[in-house]
């Protein structure tokens, strides 16, 4: 021992004395160790025998690094996206504040890791914190109509029956639980169950400065023929009467600001969506469908609409996809399974996910209580809807990248 100390004490001191070393910076030969109390070598991340900055870890680094790491769904870099507002550092500490695109982003765990690991190469990084926050981007910059709504998607079928009025709840609640700020527009002016399922039927809008002003439910504002007619009366109108009611929905309801706006469709393919379509510039379409081929073919003619409305397709909602009993934990497809999936890829459109049949599901849109879907719900629902949130949510966010990259013109 005491010819180690003797030979460790020698070897130190002629460091000391014959090598000029850069301020915090030291040479630890092969096979060598610093004694207790003495400057040497930093742990973990330098190789013996190499030199190593132990002095600063600069900003240009980290950001250099954060060029390396894509948007999963967007596939640019979070640099160049702006996504990235801000990097501290504190020694070894590296934190990266990130806005989102959506609150509900469905690849925020991807994105964490691959920061983590794109900052943990720059020599000296001991730790990396990822600060999130979140800022729903605009798919309709400039719009004349809707100033302060961000995205209009419409939720539509190719039938009746399929749960499309539930899908269209469970996104506007699914979004406004992630923290978006949400509206849901009932133009299902044929059937409008929204206010029932929402727990605000018999409610009136109030009237200010000649606006109608959507009753709130949950944090999500509502507006529906539903308010205005006797529920039990049924709606006999030809195509200019529903799209004046749409018109109006769209210029006479004061919508405030919102991240989205989830626009209710009656089934089919007819007056209500080309009226929409004609009238505002909407983000994009949400097709629901049940797997049986029936619903499918049907389904299809819906996503060809939009084509030719130019609406783009954000994608194909699978409702009733399966059925685990609660008892025994038996799986039934009682509709088949997997259809929705088969189509979309067949179409060329995304596929949002899957929502399994539940009594909940139906129980809570009975009550009226549609946050009782998040909480009260069996954990295979409440999972299942999630997904399809965040799913949607993503490409709502690519179509506003996309729209944002689009050539615009101007006339002077």
């Amino acid at each position: 021992m005491a010819v180690w100390d003797a030979t460790n004490a020698m070897v130190w001191k002629l460091l000391h004395s014959s090598v000029e070393l850069l301020p915090n910076w030291c040479y630890i030969p092969s096979g060598c160790r610093a004694g207790p109390g003495r400057i040497g070598v930093a742990s973990g991340s330098a190789d013996q025998g190499e030199l190593q900055d132990m002095s600063s870890i600069s900003e240009d680094q980290v950001l250099a690094q954060l060029r390396t790491v894509n948007d999963p769904e967007l596939h640019k870099d979070i640099i160049t996206l702006g996504m990235v507002k801000g990097v501290s550092i504190d020694g070894g500490a590296v934190r990266v504040q990130v806005q989102l695109t959506t609150p509900a982003c469905p690849l925020k765990d991807q994105i964490r890791g691959d920061i983590d690991r794109a900052v943990k190469t720059i020599p000296g990084v001991a730790t990396v914190e990822v600060e999130w926050s979140a800022e729903v981007r605009s798919s309709r910059p400039g719009s004349a109509q809707l100033p302060g709504v961000k995205n209009v998607v419409a939720v539509g079928a190719g039938k009746g029956g399929v749960g499309k009025s539930t899908a269209a709840v469970l996104l506007a609640y699914g979004l406004q639980r992630m923290g978006a700020k949400v509206g849901l527009m009932d133009a299902d002016v044929y059937g409008p169950s929204i206010p029932t399922m929402t727990g605000v039927e018999g409610s009136v809008p109030t009237v200010r400065n000649e606006m109608m002003v959507p009753p709130e439910a949950g944090g999500v504002k509502i507006m529906s023929i539903g308010f205005m007619v006797d529920r039990s009366k049924a709606l006999i109108w030809r195509g200019p009467m529903t799209h004046g009611v749409i018109k109006q929905f769209l210029e006479n309801v004061e919508w405030g600001e919102l991240d989205y706006l989830i626009v209710d469709l009656p089934p089919g393919t007819g007056d209500v969506p080309l009226s929409l379509a004609q009238s505002i510039p909407m983000t994009g379409a949400v097709i629901v469908c049940t797997p049986q081929d029936i619903a499918l073919m049907d389904a299809t003619r819906a996503v060809k609409m939009y084509e030719q409305l130019n609406v783009p397709c954000l994608g194909v909602i699978e409702n009733m996809s399966y059925y685990l009993c609660p008892s025994c934990g038996h799986r039934d497809e009682l509709f088949d399974h997997g259809g929705a999936a088969a189509a979309a890829k067949e179409l060329g459109v995304p596929f949002l996910g899957e929502i399994p049949l539940n009594a909940n599901v139906r129980a809570f849109s009975d009550e009226g209580t549609p946050e009782k879907q998040f909480t009260d719900s069996p954990d295979h629902v409440t999972e299942a809807i999630a997904a399809v949130v965040s799913t949607t949510a993503g490409q709502i966010s690519v179509m506003s990248e996309k729209q944002a990259e689009a050539p615009t013109l101007s006339v002077e």
